[in-house]
């Protein structure tokens, strides 16, 4: 068994918060705007269209379940959600093609977080050189978080915004079945998450589903970063 770092650990966990917190709370506040411009003001009254990560944390969700994952894996594993931004479907003035957009909002702000990230590594040369490789894994973690954090969040699986996306745009036939499917949604993702690894690894194969399907996508959105930004990533 390897030693137990805490310096390590604690270098890790500091480059790590910041750029997940600003990808959860991004990503939340895009849900609400995007929901209050449709005709929905549930969350703005709720003040969670805001850039207050306070607003969005989770007690377990957002804290308690990453923080133990990542020591009981060692810093290797990290998953986590915040509070799910109130939309009231009945509220959007046409609901099924605004909660299309609704749902699209979180993934496409992390894209443009990630592609923000990027362009600061240029200004990284200027600052203190004390804080110059903080920064730097910094902003090279928030280009990952955003994009997984994207990619995952567009698998088509209520609750995820992929599973709703999906239910605005299938006809009825496929759509009425996938919303049926939200209520056992979350157990299902435990499920590909965690309950199929295991057992894989027991069996002696990889039955990590999840880490398959967003792999691809996540590399050609990074390749697609380090094109447009020409930042080596």
């Amino acid at each position: 068994m390897m030693p137990f770092n805490l310096s390590a650990l604690v270098q890790q966990v500091s480059v790590l918060a910041l750029p997940a917190v600003f990808a959860i709370t991004f990503h939340e506040a895009a849900h609400g705007f995007v929901a209050y411009r449709c005709g929905d003001d549930t969350a703005w009254r709720m003040g969670r269209v805001t850039f207050n990560p306070l607003r969005h944390i989770d007690p377990v969700g957002t804290i308690l379940m990453p923080l133990l994952l990542f020591l009981v894996s060692n810093g290797q594993f990290l998953f986590g959600y915040a509070k799910p931004v109130p939309v009231s479907y009945d509220r959007l003035r046409r609901p099924r093609r605004d909660m299309v957009w609704v749902a699209l909002a979180g993934p496409a702000t992390n894209v443009v977080l990630a592609l923000l990230s990027a362009l600061l590594i240029y200004l990284v040369p200027f600052v203190p050189k004390v804080v110059q490789l903080w920064l730097s894994m910094n902003l090279a973690y928030s280009i990952l978080i955003n994009v997984i954090l994207a990619v995952f969040n567009m698998i088509p699986l209520p609750p995820l915004d992929g599973g709703r996306v999906a239910v605005g745009l299938l006809p009825d036939a496929l759509a009425l079945p996938l919303v049926r499917l939200e209520r056992y949604g979350l157990l299902i993702l435990l499920g590909l998450l965690f309950i199929i690894p295991m057992i894989g690894v027991r069996m002696g194969l990889d039955l990590n589903i999840v880490a398959h399907v967003i792999d691809k996508p996540v590399d050609w959105i990074l390749s697609a970063i380090q094109w447009a930004t020409g930042v080596n990533l």
